[in-house]
């Protein structure tokens, strides 16, 4: 007599990284994914550091992300989240009502914005969107998007009359960023830059990260070397 089949269990293929700083918040939301068969969390997070370290580690497909946290904010941890895990899609999930925030979010590479009132069932479903690539906006958000948008003056195009001087790449940089350029150009390590300036480790990994991104570098010596090249043309 054959014995009757095993029954096959379902096999997660959305792996989560939840990023919050709000431990009660974070274990509900995970319990809630728990109990869905196509989800699994594989890593949690209460900081930047934590999770850059989780993503890079584990390569997750989709991160949920608050953006109120301690430190750096979850606006400015996404391109270090997208440098750490290139194919992971980034969802927010915050309590943040700020149409501004909204709107530098999808431009920083967010697959979508979801206040954290939002119903379990809109919760999965973006995140099965976001794995396909589709965004999901919540609906209070996306008439605050647009409300910002209709009040927002538009500017005349005015041709310009001569071709404007290429700019100083330098002064895309932040004061903060900046005195971490004169640290990396004195050849100093993170770890020392961080002792030096009273800030964490982490912190100056993403600073160091926006440095690079906003003067199209790819390594600190070539960062050192525009920081020298400009103070030569200056005479500082």
């Amino acid at each position: 007599m054959n014995a009757a089949p095993t029954p096959t269990l379902p096999v997660a293929s959305i792996r989560l990284l939840v990023v919050d700083d709000h431990p009660l918040f974070r274990r509900g939301v995970i319990a809630l994914l728990a109990a869905q068969p196509q989800l699994q969390v594989v890593a949690e997070a209460g900081d930047a550091g934590e999770a850059l370290r989780h993503a890079a580690q584990l390569q997750p497909d989709v991160v949920l992300l608050d953006h109120h946290m301690p430190g750096v904010s979850g606006v400015d941890l996404l391109p270090g989240l997208r440098d750490a895990a290139p194919a992971a899609r980034v969802l927010m999930l915050t309590a943040s009502e700020d149409a501004d925030t909204l709107a530098l979010a999808l431009q920083r590479g967010a697959h979508g914005y979801l206040l954290k009132t939002a119903d379990s069932e809109v919760l999965v479903a973006a995140i099965e969107r976001a794995l396909r690539g589709q965004s999901t906006v919540s609906m209070e958000m996306t008439d605050k998007l647009v409300n910002a948008l209709q009040t927002r003056p538009v500017e005349p195009v005015v041709a310009p009359a001569a071709v404007p001087e290429p700019a100083d790449p330098l002064e895309q940089l932040s004061p903060r960023e900046l005195e971490i350029l004169r640290e990396i150009a004195a050849g100093a390590s993170n770890k020392e830059i961080a002792r030096s300036l009273a800030i964490a480790e982490t912190t100056v990994k993403i600073h160091v990260q926006h440095i690079l991104r906003k003067l199209g570098l790819s390594s600190r010596v070539q960062a050192a070397v525009l920081l020298t090249e400009g103070r030569g043309r200056t005479g500082a």
